[in-house]
């Protein structure tokens, strides 16, 4: 099995004396429960606890106080208390009394020598509804799917990622790691189907691994709904969500239905609570801080684009292509390098927006706004002439600063660009660098 970056903020997280217990958070079969087994071998003893079994549970039940609990999970598990153990609690929202239970770990001077991470397939749609953790007693990380540099790991292709780990990137290899780039937007990021395609290389054979990814989001939907027409709604969703994912939704009518706009937005919020879509809403910042406008429709990013494609049947079209932009209206290209910038932040949950333009006459819009510093950075994902980038010469004419970015199917440069008397530099990344666009601009800045 690969590793992830998950890994090293594991790491940091239990070497960091006041450490507290940790949740970890993220869709279903993203590869919560794995992490922390590899994890697990940096320590002398492992006890995993999963809450969906009833002995498990029971431990929790008893209203013990924190050192009959311990002493009842050492007893149980048949463990010394006296060896640095891991204690992993899978499927926690079944127990109330064991998330009462986390801030004893960080309070209780002998149970806080116990390293404790805790997660669940439902935990984000009852976290600040049916339950709650005690503020300031745990932390979290957040685990999405692979982003490319995880996903070349898993390859084994440390080559390429010697080379992409170099600031600036040498283009010699610009075609080689494209063409990984563009295998990595076809299958996606699920842990599951890379272990999978890696072990067979059969796109098809994957395709079993998809349906059974989609129908264990749809086995949880009688858990998520609190009456028949919630489930209904939300199961709609999951099902449209893939092929209205990459664009501009409305609540009303979603995915050519007759539901209301208030039913599709509680069983949208609640897919996102679930992190199986981000709902991305637009701003008109063009200084920190960048303020999302709720009451405009915002775009759609699924889980991750693989499971786009199978649903939506662009298997062939990506397979095919030489050039992303060009594969279902540029909507796939947009949607992974959206997933690629949300994977780059593990400690909270973070959303990106995209930029549109005041004016009521205009229809000025970009991709991503990505807050570096001091600066809101624009970042245009297109191919083709710097002359068609005619909304980021918009937001350039309106800002602070003369830095873009902008993302596409060519190799590393740097422009100066002077548009209708608009000056400013524009740093263009290969799509394959979407997740170091953090590392460039610092690169690119300093």
């Amino acid at each position: 099995m690969f590793t992830r970056n998950i890994l090293k903020e594991l790491d940091k997280w239990s070497l960091n004396n006041d450490r507290k217990p940790l949740i970890l958070r993220g869709a279903r079969q993203v590869g919560k429960t794995t992490i922390v087994d590899i994890f697990s071998k940096k320590f002398d003893q492992y006890i995993y606890l999963n809450l969906d079994t009833k002995d498990d549970k029971d431990l929790f039940e008893r209203n013990y106080n924190i050192s009959d609990l311990i002493a009842a999970i050492f007893l149980y598990k048949k463990k010394s208390q006296d060896k640095k153990t891991l204690i992993f609690i899978d499927e926690i929202q079944n127990s109330s009394q064991a998330v009462a239970m986390m801030r004893y770990f960080y309070e209780d001077s002998k149970a806080s020598k116990f390293y404790v991470i805790a997660a669940g397939s439902l935990l984000e749609t009852l976290i600040d509804t049916k339950i709650s953790f005690p503020v300031g007693r745990v932390e979290y990380l957040f685990l999405y799917p692979l982003n490319f540099k995880e996903f070349l790991m898993a390859m084994d292709e440390d080559e390429i990622l010697e080379i992409l780990q170099k600031i600036p990137i040498s283009n010699f290899a610009h075609e080689k790691i494209l063409k990984l780039f563009n295998l990595y937007t076809l299958i996606g990021g699920m842990p599951e189907i890379v272990e999978n395609y890696k072990k067979h290389q059969d796109i098809i054979a994957l395709n079993n691994v998809y349906e059974s990814l989609l129908n264990s989001y749809l086995d949880d939907v009688s858990k998520y709904a609190r009456n028949d027409l919630t489930q209904n709604v939300i199961r709609h969703c999951i099902e449209s969500a893939p092929f209205e994912a990459g664009g501009r939704i409305k609540f009303q009518g979603f995915g050519n239905s007759n539901y209301r706009s208030r039913e599709v937005g509680e069983a949208l919020r609640s897919l996102e609570r679930a992190m199986i879509i981000n709902l991305v809403y637009p701003s008109t910042s063009i200084k920190l801080p960048i303020v999302p406008n709720f009451k405009k429709s915002p775009k759609l990013q699924f889980l991750d684009t693989g499971l786009i494609n199978y649903f939506v049947g662009l298997q062939k079209d990506i397979f095919n292509s030489q050039n992303l932009d060009l594969v279902y209206g540029g909507k796939i290209i947009e949607h992974i390098v959206g997933q690629e910038l949300i994977s780059i932040h593990n400690e909270r949950k973070k959303n990106f927006n995209f930029w549109v333009r005041e004016d009521k006459r205009s229809n000025a819009e970009l991709d991503f706004l990505f807050p570096f510093e001091q600066y809101v950075i624009p970042i245009e994902v297109k191919s083709g002439k710097t002359g068609r980038l005619r909304s980021l010469h918009e937001f350039m004419k309106k800002t602070n600063h003369d830095y873009a970015v902008r993302l596409y199917a060519d190799k590393f440069s740097i422009d100066d660009i002077n548009f209708s008397g608009v000056n400013y530099k524009l740093l263009n990344l290969p799509y394959y660098l979407g997740y170091w666009v953090g590392d460039y601009l610092e690169y690119y800045v300093r």
